[in-house]
């Protein structure tokens, strides 16, 4: 009886777990001009990116998705005054990744970046 009980405590919680994950935010609208930065790159290699912070609760969010085959975020942080992503590069080809400066998770974006990365073998 104690096992089955445990077993429901564990499922009712994945359960729970997996429909908070599920959650996410807007997508970003369309994105204004914006500079282009194009890195090159080994597979294996770490890339960081950085955009500067912005006040009043504007945030920068990745607005379009990209190769997966070819990049993989790793990691995020704040450094300084700079916004830093950090994204492994998994595979040879090229991606593009679009950030854009939004208020919070709304859709409107005030800015925008984006990064054409080149990953070779």
């Amino acid at each position: 009886m104690r096992h089955s009980s445990t077993l429901l405590v564990v499922a009712v919680a994945a359960a729970v777990l997996a429909c908070a994950s599920t959650a996410a935010a807007p997508p970003v609208g369309p994105l204004p001009a914006g500079p282009v930065s194009k890195i090159e790159t080994g597979k294996g290699q770490l890339v960081a990116v950085a955009m500067p912070h912005r006040a009043n609760g504007r945030v920068w969010r990745i607005a379009r998705a990209f190769d997966g085959r070819v990049l993989r975020q790793s990691g995020e942080a704040d450094v300084g005054s700079q916004v830093v992503v950090v994204f492994r590069a998994v595979g040879a080809g090229k991606t593009t990744v679009s950030f854009g400066l939004t208020r919070g998770e709304r859709a409107k974006a005030y800015e925008s970046r984006r990064f054409v990365v080149t990953v070779r073998r």
